[in-house]
């Protein structure tokens, strides 16, 4: 019996009905896991894979995909279960199909990301620890989010970087950097519910043009670090910022923080690539400290 056919009962346990699917679909996109399709004649599920020892990977994305979900604000893949298949690891979630953006759904997205931050906690973090990428990714509940900000975004992605031998300048900069943050992040944000990960690539439109977001990173924190990131790569319109703000309007001195936030992805680019995103975040480490 091949993997697929051992997520195939796994899925069929979980629906309560039988799914005897055909071969596969391998779908492309996603440079960590294995992608595919499976359907029958009724029903059809988006399958990710990986190595079986990740399984904690995809029981952590099932956990903010429902998280999400459970705000009835943006649409996201709800899935059915996670598993492990032979020697592989699964997630097993509504197959989506996309097209392209409804009129206004730019506009639409920024409204419903708006209203899903406005899902709160008590504290920042999260219920259990995720995977940004592939790194990991820590979420320990905190009173604090400088605090959190400190050692379990930039600090830890530091640490990973001169475990990988990016020393000298970098680690310079990101020690003094660590010491400014009182005065860099200088509001109060409140603990909202992230994506996490919200780049271009993890927005999509769904047949009837509504918007679409997964593969998350779910935490709750600044609801500006998610903002941040949208900025990051592109794929988000003036519409989707002009909605937002409308609906829920940025504090003062989110330009600087802006970028503040930002680095955490590209250390983390850095620590899975390499190449020249060093040089990039010493420039974004040095226009941090020149506001000061």
């Amino acid at each position: 019996m091949t993997d697929w056919q051992r997520v195939a009962e796994q899925i069929a346990a979980a629906s309560g009905e039988p799914f005897q699917p055909r071969p596969p679909r391998r779908l492309g996109g996603g440079c960590i896991n294995q992608t595919v399709r499976l359907e029958d004649d009724g029903r059809s599920w988006f399958v990710k894979l990986n190595r079986a020892e990740l399984r904690d990977m995809f029981d952590a994305e099932r956990a903010g995909l429902e998280a999400m979900d459970a705000t009835a604000t943006l649409r996201v893949p709800r899935p059915l279960c996670t598993g492990t298949a032979g020697g592989s690891s699964f997630i097993a979630m509504e197959y989506v199909p996309f097209g392209a953006p409804g009129p206004g759904g730019q506009r639409t997205a920024g409204l419903l990301l708006a209203a899903m931050h406005r899902a709160s906690a008590a504290r920042f973090g999260w219920e259990r620890d995720n995977t940004i990428g592939s790194t990991p990714q820590h979420n320990a509940w905190s009173d604090d989010w400088i605090g959190f900000w400190r050692e379990h975004r930039l600090g830890f992605q530091l640490e990973l970087a001169a475990a990988k031998g990016y020393g000298g300048r970098l680690q310079r900069l990101g020690a003094r950097l660590l010491d400014a943050f009182p005065a860099l992040i200088d509001h109060a944000p409140v603990p909202a519910l992230l994506h996490g990960d919200l780049w271009g690539g993890n927005l999509g439109f769904d047949a009837a043009g509504g918007p679409v977001i997964f593969d998350p990173a779910t935490y709750y924190g600044d609801r500006e670090a998610e903002l941040a990131m949208t900025e990051l790569f592109g794929g988000f319109t003036a519409d989707f910022y002009a909605a937002y703000r409308e609906a829920w309007p940025l504090d003062p001195g989110y330009g600087v923080r802006k970028t503040l936030y930002n680095l955490y992805h590209i250390l983390n680019h850095l620590n899975l690539f390499g190449g020249g995103y060093a040089s990039q975040a010493e420039a974004m480490m040095t226009r941090l400290l020149a506001e000061l």
